[in-house]
């Protein structure tokens, strides 16, 4: 598909490496600069917006962007690595068709992802050269929207995120507004209305080639099986624009429920809705769901939606709590089970890993997740996950040995009793089974296992309760 790919010959690159703007763009006004914090505000943004987006100052921090993600290639197989080459080949014939509104984009290609819930989940994986155009778009939008986002949405925004969402949650609780409206938009990113996003985009971007841009974005179809398919309706999660476009879209909920007084707090498309008594929230779900239908052109799964009281919830996989008054934060029992399933993946038998790899792997994932689940107090349950942890490694390592030779030899190393080496070395019981084995247990001790560098849940928990200051 690299035909497929528009074709310039005359773009400039300057000197340095990481730069992708034109010299043709010097002395064009753009009114905009670069910070460590992202884009900084423009004058007149209403102005020849599409200026903007293709200044060099907006397009350089793009492609660095895109080229920092990395991620996979889009239907036309390049990579990022083959981004910048691309671009300063091409990058001029580029640029004038997106001046004069006869870019195209590429369709984007379809990848299915597993959910917890047993189901698939479908990405679409634009190319690298409209993933720097859409994130171009993405950076200046978020200057023109970010004032008018509400204070309580948290997805997908500069300097928020799922913690300051949930404290958010427990600081309603805590005034007394127990129950709530779980609300789950089905298949939000797929069921779209491109025209009433383009609608609600329309009020505040006034540059029409910046609006039609969009628009044959949501257009560009997708790639699924070597078969094209049209993209009538969603915004297809996997590129850059597709966060912002939410966010805009979604705005329009969060402002309804700010005019109706309504205490809330949003994560991309997850809701929850708070109200001091169960009549309320009753009240409130018939009111609103009205408006997310008809108005915005969504559905609410009313299955998956409830009422309840704050306790029956999860938001962002955490469950809250009470305690004289004060919000407590929990681990979910699904957050538990999915911990437990990924870490059994990563103690497989049978992936061939090696144990530098192995302890990598399993660092990477406790630390991240124990990192995002510092806020709830799991201390109980530590000793219990650090124990069936060990066990699945010392099954790893066991199995690693293979042959009785092998294990004769690696227990003489570590235990000095040799009946008891025999005993466990010629033992023909399962590999899960040896983990327990007193022998296995003594050769694979927890101290041995710490100093060779494996991880474990209790040292990251008081990790992170040193610096949050509760140890």
């Amino acid at each position: 598909m690299k035909e497929r790919m528009q074709q310039n010959d005359e773009l400039k690159i300057g000197q340095s490496e990481s730069r992708v703007d034109p010299n043709g763009m010097t002395g064009l006004q753009t009114f905009m600069g670069i910070s460590e914090e992202g884009l900084t505000a423009f004058t007149r943004p209403n102005d020849g917006l599409l200026e903007f987006i293709l200044s060099p100052a907006n397009l350089n921090a793009a492609y660095k962007k895109v080229k920092s993600n990395k991620g996979r290639g889009g239907i036309d197989g390049m990579s990022t690595d083959e981004l910048l080459p691309y671009l300063r080949e091409h990058g001029w014939e580029l640029m004038a068709s997106l001046r004069e509104g006869t870019f195209k984009p590429n369709p984007v290609r379809r990848v299915e992802i597993p959910k917890a819930n047993g189901k698939r989940r479908g990405l679409g994986i634009p190319t690298v050269v409209d993933r720097v155009i859409q994130q171009a778009i993405s950076q200046v939008l978020e200057v023109l929207y970010e004032p008018q986002f509400s204070e309580t949405s948290y997805g997908f925004r500069p300097h928020r995120g799922a913690h300051k969402a949930l404290l958010k949650c427990g600081e309603y609780i805590e005034q007394g507004y127990v129950f709530t409206i779980d609300m789950d938009l089905e298949k939000f990113f797929d069921t779209v209305s491109h025209s009433k996003l383009i609608q609600v985009l329309s009020r505040t971007v006034k540059d029409g080639r910046v609006v039609s841009l969009v628009h044959r974005y949501l257009n560009a179809g997708v790639i699924n099986r070597g078969k094209y398919e049209p993209s009538q309706i969603g915004v297809p999660q996997g590129g850059p624009l597709s966060p912002m476009l939410s966010n805009i879209m979604l705005n329009e909920l969060d402002k309804e429920l700010e005019r109706r007084g309504h205490k809330f707090v949003r994560y991309a498309d997850d809701l929850v809705i708070f109200c001091k008594s169960r009549k309320a929230a009753r009240r409130t779900y018939g009111h609103i769901v009205p408006f997310i239908e008809g108005r915005l052109f969504l559905k609410v799964n009313k299955e998956k939606t409830k009422v309840a009281y704050m306790r029956d919830i999860k938001f962002l996989s955490y469950a809250f709590g009470r305690r004289n008054g004060k919000c407590q934060y929990r681990l979910h029992p699904d957050s538990i089970k999915k911990m437990k399933d990924k870490i059994r993946e990563l103690t497989g038998r049978s992936n061939g890993w090696g144990y530098e790899y192995r302890k990598q792997r399993l660092t990477w994932y406790i630390r991240g997740w124990s990192n995002y689940f510092s806020l709830a107090g799991y201390r109980p349950g530590l000793e219990e996950w650090d124990s069936w942890l060990r066990r699945r490694i010392r099954m790893c390592i066991w199995k690693s040995w293979k042959r009785v030779r092998t294990r004769y030899h690696n227990l003489q190393k570590l235990i000095p009793d040799e009946n008891r080496v025999r005993s466990a070395a010629f033992c023909r019981k399962s590999y899960w089974r040896m983990s327990t084995h007193p022998s296995v247990h003594e050769a694979m001790s927890d101290e041995r296992l710490r100093k060779a560098g494996y991880p474990t849940f209790t040292e990251y928990y008081v990790d992170f309760n040193k610096v949050r200051g509760y140890w």
